[in-house]
Parts: structure tokens; sequence; C-alpha cells
């Protein structure tokens, strides 16, 4: 990973330590609109942003992933093969996979 960029915990992509206070709100905000578009069976419990409470020169790393992995477990698996999805993008994958 590039140095001074943060992860958003909600859609996993990395934004600069500025844009990042920026970004969450409107990701969250996103993430809403989308999510109560889905039907009940695919909604998801609101994210969370992760704690992470180390300290020294690691803490940007450790934060970044708890982020990631944050931003993994929005993800729903395929029925038939496993793979994982956004819950709107599941919907057309299931069409098509055997």
């Amino acid at each position: 990973r590039r140095p001074g960029f943060r992860v958003c915990y909600i859609c996993g992509r990395e934004f600069g330590s500025q844009s990042i206070s920026i970004h969450e709100p409107q990701c969250l905000e996103k993430w809403h609109t989308e999510n109560n578009q889905l039907p009940r069976h695919l909604r998801r419990p609101e994210p969370r942003k992760p704690e992470v409470h180390t300290a020294g020169s690691h803490k940007l790393t450790d934060e970044n992933e708890a982020a990631y992995q944050s931003a993994q477990a929005q993800l729903l698996p395929c029925g038939n093969c496993g793979r994982t999805f956004l819950p709107d993008r599941l919907i057309v994958h299931q069409r098509s996979c055997r």
C-alpha cells in the first residue's frame, strides 16, 4: 500500500488523509440508499467503523487492514459457487451461475 492513504471501511477504496473524512459520510449515505432498495432478505446491517487500539508506526497499517476487512464483510456469497459479491451484483450473478 502507498503511505498516507486510508481505506474506507464501507467500500474498501483508498483515499488521502484529508479526503477520507469527506468521503465516509457520503459513502455511508450511498450505502443506505442502495441497501434500502434491496429485497429484505439481502439487506445488511449498517457497517461500523472498526476501532483499532494500537500505538506506534504500524497504526495506519492496522487501521487500513481493519477497514479493508470491514468492507469485505459486506460481501455476500453466492449459494451456487461461493464467490462473494455486493448484494446488487449478486442478483445479476445468480442469473447465470450454475
